[in-house]
């Protein structure tokens, strides 16, 4: 649940795509149920896993910081490759592209659904990653290869509403599987999707290539930007467990940082940059960035930690857990036609601070229930209010990034703005996963103290501390004792939980100061089509 839907921007690299190559109406259509089948993988797989990792940590024995790399794994691989998977398919073909993304895909998800342990777990979801980052945007640029400027408005509106129905069924059907079969299930789900879309696309899906001139492969760049997020997000996640003074705690970070700034210092001088730094002169396009590396933050990092509070702290099971967040979606899927209009109407910067405002009281109200309580009196209002946030944010937000550049620049752009969202995420999770751990162990602390524990239950529990809520008591102490130091785990969890959605709607403040900044007041026309500057 960490990436709800569909990211930002993503109409966009369909709507502006390459000049379709010519196909009969009924190559067409099966061009859009495989691109469907496509994002619903990745769609599907983004939202299940949270409500697995509970189940998963359990099984596994797996500290947090495991369950996080089960998340972060694939977002690091699919965040840094994203742009390079599109480049990739326009020089060596989208179809053969995606069919490799498909099968790297469907054969990770069934490696993840027999891991006996967790570190090959964490290895698969990283195949599963880079197979994404191939599939992810293959799957766009079909339809945009395929369909005439003139019928891609109902392409992306028939993608769209499945792509709607996918996220609402997806942490349900999730669930279901983990709460009646076992965590294991909602990975092999892929595979009978996978192999279906692999056979559809082999048999019904022409290929296409982008223009030769100008679409070289920055493999440089791929390198520095992967091993930048990979050292800053090694560091934040294993700081709480190693100590900063680790050695390969710092010497990650340091290693992190020096990697991003190459890569800046790489892609101001290659000549097809997957990121073009150039696009960054753009007011608009830079404030656009901002807001949604700040607001996508908020939100992946924030919602990487609710079903673990719902499940493991408030008691829901793997289904109720998934179903929680269905007003979130649907109140983006109903409200969708209203806030496209927004711009139009009031311009780019009323909506693009408004809405993160809205959202910034939602995060804040995530940090009012405690312990217990019903779902519609604690979780839903704050769902709701946050769901009204961003419905007012996305579609102005996607709307200002492609009218912030040339209209031959504007897929460019919008894939940018699409892999910032998804690193933005990536990077929340670690940082915020720090800071609920240095909270959950201080208030942990004092609350053991007035509870006199026997030594040895004492020590079982602090020797557990790694696995926050999800650690499990020992037997054979009194059940009072045992309810006592249950809720003190909770207390602990939700201290931190708190914290993290203070700082959230902190962060959804900045992003909404960014939006009254560097957005213009008024809806802009897109410029004439001009190459980068140089």
């Amino acid at each position: 649940m960490s990436q709800i839907g569909k990211p930002p921007c993503e109409e966009g690299i369909v709507l502006e795509g390459a000049t379709p190559a010519p196909c009969s109406i009924r190559l067409r259509r099966w061009t859009l149920v495989a691109a469907i089948l496509g994002s619903s993988l990745a769609f599907i797989d983004g939202t299940v896993v949270n409500v697995a990792l509970p189940s998963i940590q359990r099984d596994l024995n797996a500290t947090t910081a495991d369950a996080q790399w089960v998340m972060e794994s694939y977002a690091l691989f699919l965040a840094a490759l994203l742009l390079v998977g599109g480049a990739l398919g326009d020089r060596f073909g989208r179809k053969r592209v995606f069919l490799i993304g498909v099968a790297l895909f469907t054969l990770a998800s069934i490696g993840c659904s027999l891991s006996p342990a967790i570190e090959p777990l964490i290895v698969a979801r990283a195949v599963q990653g880079v197979g994404a980052a191939l599939l992810v945007p293959g799957s766009l640029a079909l339809i945009s290869a395929t369909f005439p400027q003139a019928e891609r408005g109902a392409a992306i509106g028939t993608w769209s509403a499945f792509s709607g129905i996918t996220a609402a069924i997806g942490p349900v059907l999730g669930g279901f599987l983990v709460e009646h079969f076992s965590w294991k299930w909602a990975f092999l789900i892929n595979a009978p999707m996978g192999t279906i879309l692999f056979a559809l696309c082999l048999a019904k899906v022409p290929e296409s290539k982008g223009a030769m001139h100008g679409s070289g492969v920055d493999s440089a760049g791929a390198i520095l930007v992967t091993v930048g997020l990979a050292g800053l997000v090694f560091a934040f996640i294993e700081a709480p467990a190693r100590g900063w003074s680790a050695l390969s705690v710092w010497g990650a970070l340091l290693a992190g940082v020096v990697a991003l700034l190459l890569f800046g210092v790489a892609e101001a001088r290659v000549a097809s940059p997957m990121l073009p730094l150039a696009l960054f002169r753009e007011r608009n396009f830079a404030g656009a960035n901002a807001l949604t590396l700040l607001l996508y933050a908020a939100l992946g990092g924030s919602l990487f930690f609710l079903p673990l509070n719902l499940i493991q702290v408030q008691g829901y099971g793997a289904t109720a857990a998934g179903a929680a967040l269905l007003p979130f979606i649907a109140i983006m899927f109903l409200l969708s036609r209203w806030t496209g209009s927004l711009v139009d109407r009031f311009g780019a910067k009323l909506p693009l601070v408004c809405g993160p405002v809205i959202a910034a009281a939602g995060f804040a109200m995530f940090a009012l229930p405690s312990l217990d309580g019903s779902y519609w009196t604690t979780f839903f209002p704050a769902i709701c209010v946050l769901g009204l946030g961003m419905s007012v944010t996305v579609a102005p937000l996607t709307t200002t990034v492609m009218n912030s550049v040339a209209k031959d620049l504007a897929g460019t752009a919008s894939g940018v703005n699409n892999a910032v969202s998804r690193a933005a995420a990536l990077l929340a999770i670690a940082v915020f996963g720090l800071m609920l751990t240095l909270i959950f162990n201080a208030r942990l602390h004092s609350e053991l103290q007035p509870l006199h524990l026997p030594a040895k239950l004492a020590a079982a529990v602090l020797a557990q501390r790694q696995k926050l809520a999800g650690m499990v008591l020992p037997d054979g102490y009194p059940q009072a004792t045992l309810a006592a130091l249950r809720h003190a785990v909770k207390a602990a969890f939700v201290a931190g939980f708190r914290w993290v959605m203070l700082v959230s709607a902190a962060l959804a403040l900045l992003s909404a100061a960014s939006a009254w900044i560097f957005i213009d007041g008024k809806a802009r026309q897109k410029p004439r089509a001009e190459p980068l500057p140089s």
